[in-house]
């Protein structure tokens, strides 16, 4: 059995070798589907980068009268840090909110003395609440508007919860990039299917090109996986060389692309991240190469060798 599986593979990479043109026209459309498979990795790890940037400085602010006394408004950050859901809360006192108000307003003199002739200061304490997921800000804001949030029957010290707003932001970029992972998928789908056709229709062309060689196979009583078989070796091959030449094209892409990105996708840098993750990129390019060349031959041989 060693023997046959051996000779079956030396059948296999001299059908490779040999047919020179079709196995270099066959490598490079996988090759393209591959690199493309890699661009979608590459991509979904950006959006996901933006998206984790983008949940850190998410918040929901909650604005107090400014009457509320600072116990109050710290027994109530108190029960909030209870919350499963709440990452952290920070106090913002009444005098750190009008300097930070100044701070913003620096250049609008009109409004800056406007604020110096009020006798106090009009601005409230504020709660900056972060949540552990931008899905859980809905249960924060309920929570607040609850009575447990202060205790029954104690008057409302709360004078705005700014959860919408911010809700209606990362609902819509949330939606944008599950569109262009969707997208990206689909793109990489059609260019699997297109791949496969071509692996398909170079083994029917293989088999066509070797078809007296396989007459006089049969004529000495071979088996049919002993003829079938090199066929199949073949279209793995097409999908090694082709992993293989992906993954060699990634990194010097990646490398003149890493400074850039880090700069633009949040701290992301592309290359650091292919090296960081070569494993999992290994695994999945190579592994999606082996099958689209497997699975091609294996229906080209089914089809076209009648044995």
């Amino acid at each position: 059995m060693w023997t046959s599986i051996k000779r079956v593979i030396k059948a296999g990479l001299v059908n490779f070798y040999r047919d020179g043109f079709v196995s270099l026209a066959s490598v490079l459309i996988m090759t393209v589907t591959l690199f493309v498979i890699g661009g979608v990795l590459f991509l979904s790890a950006t959006l996901q980068a933006s998206l984790e940037d983008l949940k850190s400085k998410v918040d929901v602010n909650v604005y107090f009268i400014a009457s509320a006394k600072e116990v109050d408004i710290l027994a109530l950050a108190g029960s909030l840090r209870t919350l499963p859901e709440v990452r952290g809360v920070e106090y913002i006192s009444r005098a750190e909110a009008l300097q930070n108000f100044k701070k913003r307003h620096e250049r609008d003199e009109l409004t800056l003395q406007a604020l110096q002739e009020l006798p106090d200061n009009p601005l409230g304490a504020v709660l900056n609440v972060r949540a552990k997921e931008p899905s859980q800000y809905e249960g924060i804001a309920n929570f607040l508007k609850s009575d447990s949030a202060l205790g029954s029957g104690t008057p409302s010290i709360i004078d705005e919860v700014n959860y919408y707003d911010n809700k209606a932001a990362i609902d819509k970029l949330t939606g944008i990039i599950r569109a262009a992972e969707r997208m990206g998928m689909a793109f990489a789908l059609l260019l699997v299917v297109v791949s496969i056709s071509i692996a398909f229709n170079t083994i029917r062309l293989a088999i066509y090109t070797s078809r007296e060689e396989i007459g006089v196979m049969r004529l000495v009583g071979a088996s049919n996986k002993y003829i079938r078989g090199p066929f199949i070796i073949s279209g793995i091959l097409y999908g090694v060389v082709s992993a293989l030449l992906t993954l060699a094209l990634l990194y010097p892409l990646t490398y003149y692309l890493g400074d850039s990105t880090e700069a633009f996708f949040s701290g992301l840098n592309l290359f650091r991240y292919y090296l960081a993750h070569f494993g999992e990129f290994f695994l999945i390019i190579a592994g999606s190469g082996i099958a689209l060349g497997a699975i091609a031959s294996f229906f080209a041989v089914r089809r076209y060798l009648n044995v």
